[in-house]
């Protein structure tokens, strides 16, 4: 099947360009870029000398759909809303790994995105792709909102126990780290190693634009409104995720009773672990590939839940997340091209 690459010279793109490679049913067949157009592959990213060597050329939506099966969309936020409905009008299926399809009400783009929604009638056909939650939605869609990096490793240590009523869905408290890779490429000051080497700083505290589309799932699954209290940290890390999530449970379950929970509500998902009791898990284990490892404890004396969910956040909450979701949609094995080892140390 022949896929092509938007975006593909953002660490977004070319980690699905890294990923495709060792896939055995998807062929890439075009990478696209408006920065970048005429540029040869190499001369972005070296690492990619006899491996992946194509011309990187500006998008042809007429040419894409004579040529492609399947499009991803690794843009910066506000430019594929514009780009997904012609694609998806000429009959191609797309992934877009921005989030300009993932909340359903229009309304909310301009206060947390800072851009203008995409039609009302697109937001509403986009399917959210939480491969684990999702997966009977995902095998039928035309188009994929592919969630963003920390609402995945935190939707995925929620979910579970919000489902099963076991806590009070007004006391979720995230406190959630990030590697530099997930700022993208582009330079900032936020990124530079000066100010980031040595140093762990918060940033948009309240002003996150993945609050509303955690809570938008959450108060789905719970079916009620959910509100939560979510901090973001930068730490000087190139990749990972770290969401350390504080819940009060509202019933008497024991640390053991909430991990055999979470094993079998996660029992056909290869690419969730839980870790033992005890045990906790660290952004180095699930480092370069599409893993979430959850780790839980019950705090008896304070009656808190505290889950630990880690990812890389440039292959489960990126890349990765997006390969599944494709082999979810062709209804391949849902691992396919995916199987890679953690990279460690």
């Amino acid at each position: 099947m022949k896929v092509a690459v938007i975006g593909g010279t953002g660490y977004g793109g070319v980690e699905l360009i890294r990923l495709l490679a060792h896939h055995p049913h998807a062929e890439l067949s075009a990478v696209l870029s408006h920065t970048q157009s005429g540029k040869d592959l190499v001369e972005v990213y070296p690492h990619l000398t006899g491996i992946v060597e194509q011309t990187v050329h500006a998008l042809d939506v007429e040419q894409l759909a004579e040529t492609h099966d399947l499009v991803f969309l690794a843009t910066p936020s506000g430019v594929s809303k514009d780009i997904l409905p012609q694609l998806v009008e000429k009959g191609i299926r797309c992934i877009d790994l921005a989030g300009d399809f993932r909340l359903k009400d229009p309304q909310l783009y301009p206060q947390w995105y800072h851009h203008e929604p995409a039609s009302d009638a697109y937001l509403q056909k986009a399917v959210y792709g939480l491969s684990e939650i999702y997966r009977e939605e995902i095998a039928q869609a035309q188009f994929i909102a592919n969630p963003g990096c920390y609402p995945t490793a935190a939707l995925l240590g929620l979910i579970p126990i919000l489902k099963a009523g076991w806590i009070d869905p007004h006391t979720v408290i995230i406190d959630a780290k990030s590697g530099v890779s997930g700022a993208g490429r582009k330079q900032s000051l936020a990124t530079h190693f000066s100010e980031t080497n040595e140093n762990l700083k918060v940033y948009k505290l309240g002003v996150h634009q993945h609050i509303p589309e955690i809570e938008q799932i959450l108060s789905n699954v719970g079916q009620q409104e959910v509100k939560i209290t979510f901090a973001t940290h930068l730490v000087p890390m190139t990749r990972g995720i770290m969401c350390t999530m504080y819940v009060q449970l509202n019933e008497g379950k024991t640390t053991k009773e909430i991990i055999d929970l979470y094993h079998s509500f996660y029992e056909r998902d290869a690419f969730v672990r839980i870790r033992p009791e005890g045990v906790w898990p660290a952004t180095k284990e699930v480092y370069g590939s599409n893993y979430c490892d959850i780790g839980l404890a019950h705090d008896q004396r304070t009656g808190r839940l505290v889950i630990v969910s880690v990812i890389d956040n440039l292959v489960k909450g990126a890349a990765g997340q997006a390969i599944q979701n494709m082999n979810i949609m062709n209804n391949w094995d849902e691992t396919t091209g995916l199987n890679v080892l953690p990279v460690y140390p």
